[in-house]
């Protein structure tokens, strides 16, 4: 669908060109607006799936961390995302991607592939890192809430790098805070070391969005992915060598929990996010993105049969609201 409103836009200046200046003018701008608002629409309905995604891995991660340590569940399931995104790479450029527009981009964007790959992987690996050893220090509760602040972070990185953000925006991410805080909180917020943890987990996922909102627009975003896994596996594995001890008999436990993190939460989720920044806004990305917290409550509301309280239910409401406010 993304390819399809890529393609169409690429046709619309042609139409353009073909037309009278009177009229057609206005015509062109309001197609240009309706096509940009669509591709926003669907590019936040994606970020939802990958919330989806990413809210049933905090059971994986918390299963995991009891088996193995940090760096060898992150390094487990960062190398499972990348060989599985190898062969839909060579799927597509075979059958998707026309051989001239290969070597034409190939010839003007490997060096920035490289360099977005190495910046967007070393923040994932740094965020990734510290979010799973947050969660062995702290509640899932805690964890959902204080990762999900990137929601605030990345507005406020975005205005200190001369970005703009509209106070419909801003007015959002408040909303969307509210919602998590009721969601996911109860009556008081102590500061621990696993807190600790999780709110530089926030930091570094907001430079991780800032970032691959930067170098996507100049490279594959398929690619990009496939890359920020490789950085961030060489990274998470020699961290793994020179600090964990090898456990052949923790990762066999584990391995459920890195499958699914590997090739779901890692392979599909990433990617998808990736895609689908190339057609918003990071400030309402990250609003769509945090929605994990409600879609992890949900998940032990219907799997494991948890109750949602009445306060629960308004943070669910107050999320799905900043998300439908944020697009109209």
């Amino acid at each position: 669908m993304l390819l399809c409103l890529n393609g169409f836009r690429r046709i619309l200046p042609i139409i353009y060109s073909v037309g009278t200046r009177h009229g057609t003018d206005i015509l062109f701008m309001e197609l240009m607006a309706a096509m940009n608002k669509r591709r926003e629409i669907i590019c936040t309905l994606v970020l939802i799936v990958t919330a989806l995604i990413w809210g049933c891995a905090f059971a994986a991660q918390s299963i995991g961390a009891s088996f193995v340590g940090p760096f060898t569940f992150l390094a487990s399931r960062t190398w499972i995302a990348f060989f599985a995104l190898l062969p839909v790479i060579a799927v597509r450029d075979r059958f998707f991607i026309r051989a001239e527009d290969r070597v034409r981009k190939t010839a003007g964007q490997s060096k920035m592939l490289v360099l977005g790959g190495a910046v967007c992987g070393f923040f994932l690996f740094a965020a990734s890192a510290s979010q799973q050893i947050g969660i062995s220090l702290t509640t899932t509760a805690k964890a959902g809430f204080i990762t999900a602040l990137y929601v605030v972070l990345v507005p406020i990185l975005s205005v200190f790098m001369h970005r703009s953000v509209n106070g419909r925006v801003w007015g959002c991410v408040m909303l969307a805070v509210i919602g998590l805080y009721l969601l996911c909180m109860g009556e008081s917020f102590s500061l621990s070391v696993g807190d600790s943890w999780m709110l530089l987990c926030a930091f570094l996922f907001s430079l991780q969005i800032l970032s691959v909102n930067y170098f996507v627009k100049y490279t594959d975003p398929v690619k990009l992915a496939a890359l920020e896994f490789l950085f961030e596996g060489i990274f998470a594995g020699i961290c793994m060598l020179l600090l964990e001890p090898f456990n052949a008999e923790g990762i066999l436990s584990a391995l459920p929990s890195i499958l699914y993190a590997g090739f779901m939460s890692s392979a599909v989720g990433y990617t998808l996010q990736i895609v689908a920044q190339d057609g918003l806004d990071p400030a309402i990305a990250s609003i769509a993105m945090s929605f994990e917290s409600v879609f992890a409550a949900l998940a032990g509301w219907i799997i494991l049969h948890e109750v949602m309280s009445a306060r629960e239910l308004i943070g669910c409401a107050l999320m799905f609201a900043a998300i439908v406010i944020s697009q109209i």
